[in-house]
């Protein structure tokens, strides 16, 4: 590329950078609708079988919150110190080099972020069409034509600009905590009995709770989704550290009511038997009515996690795009909407053809999502760890927020990471997909990640040339 022509390309991404749009409640909003997904209408049945009491079945829920908040301060220090459009890309390629974080955007890209809003929508559409269905398209593609028409929906929504995201995504998170309260006024306007007992009388062995924390960490997974909008929130520096420690405060406190709904409605046996616990709760309390309150509150769920993982989903392809120029257009940001548009529509339409493929192979497509976790934790680990990495290498940088208790906490959370990387290692080991052992999938996308990389080294060999300064501009 000449060198005016490159000096031109700087100077338009210099004029369209992330500025700060978003308020302290919006960014709230985010990230409770990320976290708080369809996992709290299933996970609190397995936890319950997997503990085993009433006691350490709640203990796992506050646990959970415990390390999520320690995660969340681990964040919060990252992104205050580097707020960027890019978050967990922007740290790893801060502490780990580019085609580190290369690899990363690639898995987010290709699996992860459209992977989770394909299956989001899947359940949108098996759950709108339980209450309106689609007569002409029948079973078979009646809940297909819902999930994409959520997709192409929200994606337009989203691509009017990032005000136009947030202020749906308040609304919608809203409603959905309504929603769970609701549930929890439904067991408190209940007369009968202490449940019953709990299922053994000894407390958990070490590997069923362990096993009991990776779905109750996965049901709190998604508020490290806050870095991608470091860069957009008002007065980040004090404001990051609320949003995280709010949001994280309120999930639990959610997670730890809905779960006493469910144990007071049903017992904690019950609870262990049911397949669709929130369903059975409500059923029991309000009958039918009870059942569509559940699925139109799982829709209100899944609409809400859609339409928050596209917002923050979308920085990371942008962030990649400008650090490689040869991605071209992704690397483009409205700046009148303040929204990387073209990453957004690429979002839009690589979440498309994964549905078409979901509804083409059944839940081959679900199966192949669930089990590219260990390539999730992988890099989630390494995040933490760029944490303690950046302190040794940048340790002049400005730090307007440091965890306390350093180094502890962050090795805390590493912890907590490798552990859930070995658990979601050890559990896709045992699965199968099409004959083929599914651990051999996140290889699979990884190695994609290296040949995709050993291009971009040929097509831009030059790390130099960055078409976006380090660090977004704070307020």
């Amino acid at each position: 590329m000449p060198d005016s022509a490159r000096a031109s390309v700087s100077t338009a991404s210099a004029a369209a950078l992330p500025r700060p749009t978003l308020g302290l409640p919006q960014a709230v909003a985010l990230i409770v609708g990320v976290v708080v997904g369809a996992g709290i209408f299933k996970s609190p049945s397995m936890v319950a079988g997997m503990t085993g009491s009433t006691e350490w079945m709640f203990a796992a829920w506050v646990f959970g919150g415990v390390i999520s908040l320690i995660g969340a301060l681990c964040y919060a220090e990252l992104t205050t110190a580097y707020s960027h459009a890019g978050g967990d890309y922007h740290f790893l390629n801060r502490a780990y080099g580019r085609s580190v974080a290369f690899l990363f955007g690639w898995a987010r890209l290709s699996v992860i972020t459209t992977g989770s809003i394909a299956l989001l929508a899947f359940v949108f559409g098996d759950y709108l069409h339980r209450l309106l269905p689609l007569e002409f398209a029948g079973k078979e593609w009646g809940p297909v034509l819902y999930a994409a028409a959520a997709v192409v929906v929200l994606t337009g929504i989203n691509l009017l600009g990032i005000r136009a995201g947030a202020s749906m995504q308040t609304w919608l998170t809203v409603l959905e905590i309504l929603g769970l309260l609701v549930i929890v006024a439904a067991a408190l306007a209940m007369r009968g009995g202490a449940p019953e007992p709990a299922l053994p009388a000894a407390p958990p062995s070490g590997t069923s709770f362990g096993l009991a924390m990776v779905f109750v960490l996965l049901t709190y997974g998604g508020w490290n989704e806050a870095a991608y909008i470091s860069a957009e929130i008002k007065d980040a520096r004090r404001n990051m550290v609320k949003a995280l420690s709010l949001s994280i405060i309120v999930i639990t406190l959610l997670y730890v009511m809905v779960n006493w709904a469910f144990w007071k409605g049903l017992g904690i046996g019950a609870m262990a038997r049911s397949d669709a616990v929130a369903a059975d709760m409500m059923q029991s309390t309000l009958g039918p009515v009870g059942q569509a309150f559940i699925a139109l509150l799982v829709v209100v769920s899944s609409v809400t996690s859609i339409n928050a993982t596209m917002i923050v989903g979308a920085r990371t392809s942008y962030a990649l795009a400008c650090d490689w120029p040869v991605l071209g257009r992704l690397a483009v940001w409205d700046a009148r909407r303040d929204s990387p548009a073209t990453a957004m529509l690429v979002q839009g339409l690589a979440a498309l053809c994964l549905l078409g493929l979901g509804a083409m192979i059944g839940s081959g497509f679900k199966a192949m999502v669930e089990f590219t976790a260990p390539v999730f934790w992988l890099f989630f680990l390494l995040s933490g760890l760029s944490l303690i990495v950046l302190r040794i290498r940048d340790p002049h940088a400005e730090r307007p927020f440091r965890v306390p208790f350093y180094p502890l906490l962050p090795l805390c959370f590493c912890a907590t990471s490798a552990f859930m990387l070995w658990s979601s290692l050890s559990y896709v080991y045992s699965q199968e997909l099409g004959g083929l052992n599914a651990a051999w999938i996140g290889v699979a996308v990884l190695l994609a990640g290296f040949v995709l990389l050993g291009l971009m080294h040929v097509l831009h060999p030059n790390p130099s040339q960055r078409r976006l300064p380090p660090q977004a501009s704070k307020e």
